[in-house]
């Protein structure tokens, strides 16, 4: 099974660093993604945080014009808090304007703190449940609205000749049930999540339950994984022991993973609701190449799956960029190999 590489990138704003500089940051790992090679290049969407990627559609469209071939998509859109027509329209727009180039990938966590969430959802007035707004996003994108439906008639503009394909992403066996049961793509946040039964059996429900959405239409999932590559083993456990998950659990039992334990506070606070936090090492692939290749044969092998999205959390950018540098090498040196 050959194995296909892409990248999610976050933006984060470092300390002295501007959302400038994030942007500039993100345009250049993009160039490099589509220069070495890697499948896709998404972006993710975060509000009232230290992340600068709050509208990725706007993102996306740079990025369009920066790079040649890569896919470029969002990791992903808080459709909870759109219309599914306007997120449709948006992403229309954007697979005209590159066709066959598009992803759209949909997230299930609010995306920041509640009083985000209260400023993202002011003058809704149809809640729709998240399942609701999937299976309407993928016809308006897809132009398969049913003659019963009640905006039966419309159509998203302009109507693409390869629309974005959908993914939805998610960390728990109740993320991979909606993906099969509205036949998207399907992508485990490993780095959020790192318990690999959990991967295992939500990978192993959406391939049984994938209901295909059109005739040929198959399950794809796809493992986003955290991964540091240094020089040395040494380095890389070094860079790796800042990486921490920070989540949040909610009286209600919501949770919520979030980058500082400042953050986890504020929503806390932010929710009006008693509330814990626990302070978690996540699962990260780390080494060198040699030891990070070994790691992610034997991943592929376990998860079955062809294609990894990786998330590299570390906070100077030149080091972002060396790691990927690095993975694209250890899999390049394979592939001379045979």
């Amino acid at each position: 099974m050959t194995l296909k590489w892409s990248i999610l990138d976050q933006s984060p704003i470092v300390e002295g660093e501007t959302g400038a500089d994030a942007f500039r940051h993100t345009v250049e790992l993009a160039q490099l993604a589509d220069k070495l090679g890697y499948n896709r290049f998404w972006v993710s969407e975060h509000h009232d945080g230290p992340l600068a990627g709050s509208s990725p559609e706007v993102l996306i469209a740079y990025l369009i014009d920066k790079t040649e071939r890569i896919r470029l998509g969002s990791g992903g859109v808080m459709l909870q808090h759109y219309s599914p027509y306007k997120v449709a329209e948006n992403f229309n727009v954007l697979a005209t304007l590159a066709p066959g180039r598009i992803d759209l990938g949909v997230g299930r966590a609010p995306g920041g703190l509640p009083r985000s969430t209260q400023a993202l959802q002011r003058g809704v007035t149809e809640p729709q449940s998240l399942a609701e707004k999937l299976d309407e996003l993928a016809h308006h994108v897809n132009r398969t609205l049913p003659d019963d439906h009640a905006l039966a008639g419309i159509q998203a503009s302009p109507p693409a000749a390869q629309p974005a394909d959908i993914y939805l992403l998610g960390t728990t066996v109740g993320s991979s049930e909606l993906a099969a049961d509205q036949g998207v793509n399907y992508v485990f946040a490993e780095f959020i999540n790192g318990d690999p039964a959990a991967v295992k059996e939500a990978l192993a429900l959406y391939r049984e339950r994938f209901k295909p959405r059109t005739a040929g239409a198959r399950p794809q999932p796809i493992v986003a994984i955290s991964v540091v590559v240094a020089d040395t083993d040494e380095e890389a456990e070094r860079l790796a022991i800042d990486i921490k998950n920070i989540r949040v659990t909610l009286a209600d039992g919501r949770t919520l993973n979030l980058s500082t334990i400042a953050q986890a506070e504020e929503f806390g606070k932010q929710s009006g609701q008693a509330y814990t936090i626990t302070e978690r090492t996540p699962e990260i692939i780390k080494g060198s190449k040699e030891t990070v290749r070994a790691q992610l044969l034997k991943k592929q092998q376990e998860y079955g799956v062809d294609e990894f999205i990786v998330v590299t959390l570390l906070k100077r950018f030149e080091q972002r960029l060396h790691s990927y540098e690095l993975l694209h090498e250890a899999f390049a040196e394979v592939s001379r190999q045979t």
